[in-house]
């Protein structure tokens, strides 16, 4: 089994999406997904699967794998047009001249029948070189997409005024600029489509930007002397050394080997005061040094990078399909035979029941035909999904997909964790007490805690390390409880929570007998008030939910407004708090450690922050990434504002075609002008979607 992740150029709409969705499905392959926006196809490979057969097979559907693979195929077939802009600039001048017989005054060399023939043929060939040849595929493989009415629309134009032409049965018959109006407008109007939905991209693409610079890299000559000389960053691996100067972007993720400086994270974090950065601290690759000069060695590169890792969490949540987005996609996946149905019964209709003549009755057919829309269905949620995922990680909040975006607009009740999540995790030892030697105490204790990943345990490790610790013969982390350990002697040590005690933070017993305990001070987080107050003015219920002693938790909780908790919960007992609270109402989970990755994978939505344990950031469905809870609001308010928008899209997508549809076939439209509108239907939906970017949202 293997992940596959290609770039597929030639997508326009979510039709085209949904035709590569099913060619790959239909070829048994799991977890496809497809995002028309950003052109990212990604599924699993199966061991009898050919990637080179397959990326064939999307090429036979007329779109292109730019992925690089090992075979001819990944190579593109010279095109003279390499966009639709280019295309509309070839057709217009044809098309005005076509335009110029309907003025007032007539050119009458233009009333010629075979002289617009002639005049309309450079058009036909090209409409039909795009919108046929990508029809005639999509057909071939039984997955019509959009392009298929545009094609039966401007070949039915075209056909019928080539007979009146041969038949010679005059100027009522002919309707060249039917055909070569359709064909113009549409290349014009899929244009300022596809530069509108590229704009939802904005964001995304500020962040992929980030990832191509120049890294100055240091290397030795053979007398050992320093040699600095620039390089592309992708040219970078690990273990290589560079120099980041003040102002330079850092060009890969790094840990400081020499030098203190402050970094700007403001493309992941979404903060823009500057972090201060010394030896053996982490850079993160994107990141902007504004103050100080470095030396650092490059830790990850490519895919591995941090910022690598957050565009394809992003990309994915754009490849995910909320609940609201199924009814679309299954309108969109029938619509162009529907159409076409209602476009024939619309010539029936009108010429056989309403007496309208042959001419006019094909001309509604026609309109029919090119008026209706289902990219506008299919683009409705994408859009506004790439606009809101793209302004959060601009803030630092990672959907990790975009049901979680619905979901927030059924939220009632926020959960928090205490430690690292209302509280900083940044502790220090308050005090201590031991009936052994004290430094005998230290050395277990650190050699027990320096295997947790805990708030605490970290602090215990940077403030107790020592060069001799204990090896332990066996040793085990009991989530939310603490840890136990047997040493070479058979000695069996526990450091964690004392059933008969709960005043201080944890407690030292050996072969069950206590030999001492220690206290920590957290503090609290100074955005956590604001941050309750503000869910309280939602009616939203916000709950403490800790495995520390009902003293401190409450202590936290009356500090920030918390007036329900649950103290000296277990792991276990996390998990069932969740799950009754689930069944009451949609639930929240806000925690950063290994304790709370069960809860925050059962909640309806689990959030993590960046600097938790990987473990919890794997199980949240959202992550923020700016070491606080300061942009959980915004987060909130994303979600829900996110899924208005979308309902917005639906309806404006779905009144569209209602509307236009019959009016169409009861001739108030023509064809030119309908080829005009439907174009534009999915701007209105994109420019909807970006209103987002700007939308006030908390």
């Amino acid at each position: 089994m293997e992940k596959v992740d290609w770039k597929v150029e030639g997508m326009d709409c979510t039709n085209c999406a949904l035709t590569i969705t099913k060619y790959l499905k239909k070829e048994g392959l799991d977890d496809v997904k497809v995002n028309f926006i950003g052109g990212d196809v990604s599924f699993v490979l199966n061991k009898d699967q050919s990637k080179e057969k397959l990326a064939k097979g999307i090429e036979d559907l007329g779109y292109h794998v730019a992925s690089e693979l090992p075979t001819s195929n990944s190579k593109p077939p010279t095109k003279f047009f390499t966009n639709h802009f280019q295309r509309f600039l070839f057709c217009l001048p044809f098309t005005a001249t076509l335009m110029l017989h309907m003025l007032p005054w007539h050119i009458h060399f233009l009333m010629n029948p075979w002289i617009q023939l002639f005049i309309c043929l450079p058009v036909f060939i090209v409409g039909m070189g795009y919108f046929g040849v990508s029809a005639f595929k999509s057909l071939r493989r039984g997955i019509p997409n959009m392009n298929v009415l545009i094609a039966i629309g401007s070949l039915a134009a075209f056909v019928y005024s080539l007979i009146g032409t041969i038949g010679n049965m005059g100027p009522e018959y002919v309707f060249y600029e039917t055909t070569a109006t359709i064909i113009t407008l549409v290349f014009l109007g899929e244009w300022i489509e596809n530069k509108s939905v590229s704009t939802t991209q904005k964001e995304l693409n500020k962040l992929a930007r980030q990832q191509k610079v120049m890294a100055n890299m240091i290397a030795f000559d053979d007398e050992h002397k320093e040699q600095i000389f620039p390089v592309e960053n992708s040219q970078l691996r690990v273990g290589d050394l560079v120099l980041i100067k003040n102002g330079e972007q850092v060009p890969a993720d790094c840990k400081i080997l020499w030098g203190d400086a402050h970094v700007n994270e403001a493309l992941l974090t979404g903060e823009s005061k500057p972090v201060y950065k010394q030896k053996k601290d982490n850079l993160i690759g994107g990141s902007i040094v504004t103050d100080g000069t470095l030396k650092a060695q490059v830790t990850a590169v490519g895919k591995d990078t941090v910022l690598s890792n957050i565009l394809n969490l992003v990309k994915q949540a754009q490849g995910e399909k909320p609940p609201i987005q199924q009814l679309a996609d299954k309108i969109s996946a029938v619509f162009v035979p529907v159409v076409i149905g209602i476009s024939i019964l619309t010539f029936l209709l009108n010429y056989f029941a309403f007496s309208v003549t042959a001419t006019d009755s094909l001309m509604r057919s026609i309109a029919v035909l090119v008026i209706s829309c289902p990219c506008a269905m299919g683009l409705a949620t994408p859009a506004a999904i790439a606009v809101g995922l793209g302004r959060a990680t601009k803030k630092g909040i990672l959907f990790r997909n975009a049901k979680s975006l619905e979901l927030f607009k059924n939220i009632t009740t926020v959960v928090f964790d205490k430690t690292g999540t209302l509280t900083k995790g940044q502790f220090i030892i308050a005090n201590f007490e031991t009936t052994i030697a004290e430094n005998e105490f230290k050395q277990i204790v650190f050699s027990l805690e320096k295997y947790s990943t805990h708030p605490i345990a970290k602090a215990i490790s940077e403030q107790w390390k020592i060069n001799n610790p204990i090896n332990w013969k066996k040793i085990d982390e009991i989530k939310g409880i603490g840890i136990k350990a047997e040493d070479t002697e058979g000695n069996i040590y526990f450091l964690g929570k004392n059933d008969t005690h709960n005043e201080h933070t944890a407690y030292l017993s050996k072969n069950n007998e206590q030999i001492g305990w220690f206290d920590m001070d957290d503090e609290i987080r100074e955005e956590a008030k604001a941050v309750i107050d503000y869910l309280h003015s939602k009616n939203i219920q916000t709950i403490l939910l800790s495995g520390d002693s009902k003293e401190r938790s409450q202590k936290i909780a009356d500090a920030v407004g918390i007036t329900k908790v649950y103290a000296e919960t277990s792991p276990e007992e996390k998990l069932k708090i969740i799950e009754q609270l689930n069944n009451a109402s949609p639930t929240a989970m806000v925690g950063d450690g290994i304790n709370d990755a069960p809860a925050l994978a059962k909640a309806t939505i689990g959030i993590s922050m960046s600097d938790a344990s990987h473990l919890a950031m794997q199980s949240a469905q959202v992550v923020l990434m700016n070491n606080g809870i300061q942009h959980l609001p915004l987060a909130l308010g994303l979600g829900k504002h996110t899924f208005t928008t979308i309902k917005e899209n639906l309806f404006w997508a779905f009144i569209y075609n209602v509307v236009a549809i019959p009016i169409a076939a009861m001739g108030f439209l023509q064809p030119g002008i309908a080829a005009l509108a439907m174009g534009f239907s999915d701007v209105v939906l994109a420019i909807n979607s970006i209103r987002l970017n700007y939308k006030k949202v908390i």
